[in-house]
Parts: C-alpha cells; structure tokens; sequence
C-alpha cells in the first residue's frame, strides 16, 4: 500500500476523565541527512524536532517541520519521515497511546508488520467534546513550558526510578493539554489586537534569553499596562510571562548542558543566568538535580 492510501485513526470521543495514556517511548534523538522507511504505527507518535529540521509526507501532504515544531504521528497511518538538515537534526520521540490498551515491549510491538498486520491493536485516539482532535492538524509549536514536560518524562522514561509509570502517564496528560489548548487559543488569536506583537516578542524572548527581561519592560515595549500586559502574556502562552521566561532560560540551559562543553558558569550566563550560585540554584530547584549531575546523565542517555 502507498502513502496515497491513507487510512486515518480510530477516534473515541470521551470525557477527559477517561483519557489515561501509557507511554512505550521516550528518547532524545539524532539522526543524518536522508528518508526514513515508509512506515505506519499501532500506537501514536509525538517527534519533535529540536534542532535542524525535518519533513514528514503523510496523508498525500508534505509537512515541514523547523525547529521548535513537532509532529503528531497516528495509529494505522502511513507515512514517511525526512531529516532535511545536515550535519543532522535532533528530535525527541515520544511513543503513547491513550486509554492504556496497548502492551509494547519491543519496537515490533509499535511498528506495522505488514506479512502479519494485526488490525485490532490500532490505538484509538481520544478525543474530547468541543475540541478539535489532535490529529486532524498534525503540525504543533509547543510552548517551552511543554518541551520542558517531554524533557522530564525523556529523563522518567530512561532513568526508570520507583513509580516512574505514574509519573509519564501524569506529564503526558499535561503534554496533550498543551497541545490542546495551543490548537485551541491559536483559533482565538485574533480576539486581541495584541497577539501578533506578543507572538513577537515571545520568539525574541526565544531567542535571546540572556537579554535582562523583564515584566515592566515587556509592559513599555507593548505600551500596555504591567497588569494588562501579564494578563494578555498568559492568555497567550498558558503562563505569567516571569515563568514563561524561567522555562525559556532553563530550556536553554538544559541545551547548552546537553549539546555543549561549556563551562557550568558559561552555560548560566548564556542562558540569562549570571551568578553561578543563583543558576545551580534555580536549576536544582525545577529539575531535582544539578547542572553538573543533569550534565553526566545526559551523557548517560
């Protein structure tokens, strides 16, 4: 069968109670340059693309997918992945499904067989009352604040400690809140007069963390009050704009740590983090665990 074929998920609509996915995956990766084999799933993916960028041919359509982008992958639809940048672009994968029902021990078990396909193992998808299912839009910008919770069950999901099951079905519930609701406030957008100028500024925060940001002056630069300016910052990303920009620089933090050499003082100061005491503190308190320490099990994983 070709990728002309399409067959699209099985969906359940439900309340979100009944919503309790069981993760099978979940990694950092790096791949090269070239296309990956045509493929379809049992379960669901979610790849995002952390650095470089990637194309995906699903459903007779082409996704492009920059950096900061990811992509929902269904169950029991073909399609074909694409690393565009060279040297190589980095991702992380996350395998789940929604309500529990899958048993996947090796990657046989989320991969189609297509000698032997087992039609009943397809993965439903949940789907809530007055929402737009995931799939149906495929293509996601993720705010930090998500990237930040697929981080942490990455770090759940490998390290494996006592209840950790617990603690990737709770962090992807939150990672398909996210989602959800960044379907849904992007189809509102247009209510305020000021979301392209906060969508803006937003990538500038993105951008240059290190920059000295501030509530007062995010206020001047959108000439709005303080109190109406945070008011608007959190419709906007889910989030008062003090911890948007935390989540930003330790994002970044977490990249340099991962990604580079750098010195631990070095990767605070980049990251918009000056004093080394104030860093390892901060960082120590939102991750569980030192910039040192996260820095060895990253090159652990």
């Amino acid at each position: 069968m070709s990728l002309q074929q399409a067959v699209y998920p099985l969906q359940r609509t439900v309340t979100y109670k009944e919503w309790s996915p069981n993760v099978h995956y979940a990694q950092f990766q790096s791949l090269p340059p070239g296309k990956l084999a045509k493929r379809r799933l049992y379960d669901f993916e979610l790849l995002y693309v952390s650095q470089g960028e990637a194309a995906t041919y699903m459903n007779d359509k082409h996704h492009i997918l920059k950096a900061g982008q990811l992509i929902m992958l269904p169950a029991g639809v073909y399609h074909q992945n694409e690393v565009v940048s060279s040297p190589e672009a980095r991702f992380i994968g996350i395998h789940f499904d929604f309500f529990n029902e899958l048993t996947i021990q090796t990657e046989a078990d989320m991969v189609v067989n297509e000698e032997t396909v087992l039609h009943h193992k397809f993965a439903v998808e949940a789907c809530a009352e007055g929402m737009t299912p995931l799939s149906i839009n495929p293509v996601y910008t993720p705010s930090p604040a998500a990237v930040q919770l697929m981080e942490q069950l990455v770090h759940e999901f490998t390290m494996r400690p006592p209840g950790y099951e617990l603690v990737c079905k709770a962090l992807m519930l939150q990672i398909l809140t996210h989602l959800l609701r960044s379907s849904w406030r992007s189809s509102s957008r247009h209510d305020s007069v000021h979301g392209e100028k906060l969508l803006e500024l937003m990538k500038r925060i993105e951008a240059a963390p290190s920059d000295p940001w501030t509530n007062s002056g995010i206020a001047k630069q959108l000439n709005l009050s303080v109190d109406h300016m945070a008011k608007l910052f959190k419709q906007m990303a889910g989030m008062p704009p003090n911890e948007y920009i935390q989540s930003i620089r330790l994002s970044e933090a977490r990249k340099l740590l991962r990604e580079t050499d750098h010195s631990i003082e070095a990767v605070g100061v980049q990251s918009g983090y000056p004093d080394i005491h104030y860093f390892s503190r901060m960082f120590r308190k939102y991750e569980g665990i030192s910039p040192r320490e996260y820095r060895k099990l990253s090159r652990m994983l």
